[in-house]
Parts: structure tokens; C-alpha cells; sequence
């Protein structure tokens, strides 16, 4: 079996731009990825993201289409639709199980393949967070977690809709939804913590603030029936797969790391972008995050 100098975890911003960097820099990297695609979040953002400073009016499909043509020219190894399922330390080096082309759900550890690497990390990223009390992923129908594209593509002409939460996406959405036909909106905010630009042009008509209860099943929020409910609570790390490694967590769960090498408390186990919430979380960031960490692995194995 082959011996990676790093597995990394993860194929968004963050971790393809540790991949790039160490397969420029002469080391041997190979990148797990979930989903069919590398891009991260960016695959589920169909618009222009005009914060990074060097692509005004490309859309977050389009940064994630680029960042896979950058892993590809690096030539960098991927393994798509390969999620992690669990990561432990060997004599001299790490493996990670990941589903194998064969693999459906609930198989077997005989049917996935293994991933070693002298060095991991995890770039794993955010997922929405869904309604509290219920698994990660449940579902109801006319019940939407985002943000994404699917949001987007709904048609709420002439329908009554509930958006829950009260930070920026919240609040955009909000906005979003009342400029699309909908018969009626109403905003749900037990706390608010959106900006004051998305305050204003929310206005108050709509707005509850203050506390509330939501039955997902008869779509209700506190006994109002709507054809939708939107929800919007913030994220929440991912990094399941590595719970056997006894990593460090802050209070809500985001990996802790070193700030200058992007380490975890155990040695040759890094965590960049969203995972670790190190910096503003953004496409910027992450790759930057990406960088240090790459850098790092470097200079620690060439004083090996």
C-alpha cells in the first residue's frame, strides 16, 4: 500500500490549496473527497462571490470549478465520493478508512479502502445545522436547511413561508424569499445577529424575535401552518471520522489548533479552514489555511 506524505480530508478551498501547495513543493499528497465533486460549499453558491478580491463576478459554482482545475494541474491524486469514516494512528504513520466504489451505506469494514499518509489533515469543513433535537441530515418535506442551491431554485409564488434564525443568511433569505411572490413571510429569530444591512432591509414587518417552537412534521412555528420552512442556524463542524484521534475541541466543537502551524494537540494531525474555525470563514481564509499547514508538513519533515 502505498505511503502518502499527507492524507488530507476534505476537497474545498482549504484542503486543495494544501494539496496544490505540498505536490508543488515536491511532497506527495492525496485528497479525500465526500461528494462527486472538489469545491467545497462553493458547488451550492450559484452567486457572484465579488469578496475575493481577484475574481469580481464569478459565482461560487465557478470558484469551485476553478479550484478543481488547479488540483488537477498540480496533478495532485483525488479520490471522489470516498467519505471518511474513521482515522487512527499506525506505528509510524496514519490510515484513513474511506468508502470504497463498492460501498453502499451500513457496509462493512471489509468493503472500504484505506488511505495511509505520514501526515493528516483534516479539512472536513461545515455543514448546515439542522433543527436541534433531530440526527444530522433528517428531512421533512417542505422543510429546506441551507443555505444553497436548492433554496434558490424553489418557487415560492403564492406561497406562506417561515425562515428561521437570526444571523445574515437568515435575514438575506428572508429578503430573498419576499421578493419571490411569496404570500407571506414571516422571520423567526430567537436572537439576532445579523449585520445592520440585512436588519434594515428586512424592516420589522414579519419579524419575530423572541423565542418560539417549530413542529417540522405539521410545518408549523408556534401553531402557524406554512407550505415552507426554511432554516437557517448557523454550521456546525464535520470531522466525525477523526473522534478515535482524542483531538481538542473548543466549546462548540471546532478543532483546536496551533496558530502559526495549524497543528492539532497531536503531532502531524493538522485542521484547516471551517473545521477549525481559525480565521473569518470564507474562500480566502481557508486557502490561506491551506498554505500553513503545507508549509508546515514541509519544514517538519525536511528536519527529518
Amino acid at each position: 500500500m502505498q505511503v502518502y506524505d499527507a492524507v488530507i480530508v476534505g476537497g474545498g478551498p482549504a484542503g486543495a490549496s494544501c494539496a496544490i501547495w505540498l505536490a508543488r513543493l515536491g511532497l506527495s499528497p492525496v485528497l479525500i473527497e465526500a461528494s462527486d465533486r472538489l469545491g467545497g460549499l462553493g458547488n451550492d453558491n450559484p452567486f457572484a462571490d465579488d469578496w475575493i478580491a481577484v475574481l469580481p463576478g464569478v459565482t461560487g459554482q465557478e470558484v469551485a470549478a476553478n479550484i478543481a482545475r488547479s488540483v488537477e494541474a498540480a496533478r495532485v491524486p483525488v479520490r471522489l465520493a470516498r467519505r471518511a469514516r474513521e482515522a487512527f494512528r499506525t506505528e509510524q504513520e496514519f490510515e484513513v478508512v474511506v468508502d470504497s466504489p463498492r460501498a453502499g451505506e451500513g457496509a462493512r469494514a471489509a468493503d472500504m479502502d484505506r488511505v495511509r499518509g505520514r501526515s493528516l489533515v483534516i479539512a472536513s469543513g461545515v455543514r448546515a445545522r439542522g433543527l436541534p433535537g433531530h440526527a444530522p441530515g433528517t428531512s421533512w418535506p417542505g422543510v429546506f436547511v441551507g443555505p444553497g442551491s436548492s433554496i434558490v431554485a424553489q418557487d415560492y409564488q403564492g406561497l406562506s413561508v417561515a425562515v428561521l434564525g437570526g444571523g445574515d443568511n437568515a435575514y438575506e433569505n428572508f429578503v430573498y424569499v419576499r421578493n419571490r411572490g411569496a404570500k407571506r413571510v414571516h422571520l423567526y429569530a430567537r436572537s439576532v445577529r445579523a449585520q445592520q444591512q440585512w436588519i434594515a432591509r428586512a424592516g420589522v414587518e414579519g419579524v419575530h424575535v423572541g423565542p418560539y417552537e417549530v413542529d417540522p412534521v405539521a410545518r408549523t412555528v408556534d401553531g402557524h401552518r406554512y407550505d415552507l420552512i426554511l432554516v437557517f442556524y448557523g454550521w456546525e463542524p464535520q470531522a466525525a471520522f477523526a473522534e478515535g484521534l482524542g483531538l481538542e475541541h473548543d466549546a462548540r466543537g471546532y478543532i483546536h489548533t496551533d496558530p502559526v502551524t495549524a497543528q492539532t494537540n497531536v503531532p502531524d494531525v493538522y485542521a484547516i479552514g471551517e473545521v477549525a474555525n481559525r480565521m473569518h470563514p470564507c474562500v480566502v481564509t481557508s486557502m490561506a489555511d491551506g498554505v500553513v499547514a503545507a508549509k508546515a508538513i514541509q519544514r517538519r519533515w525536511e528536519r527529518r
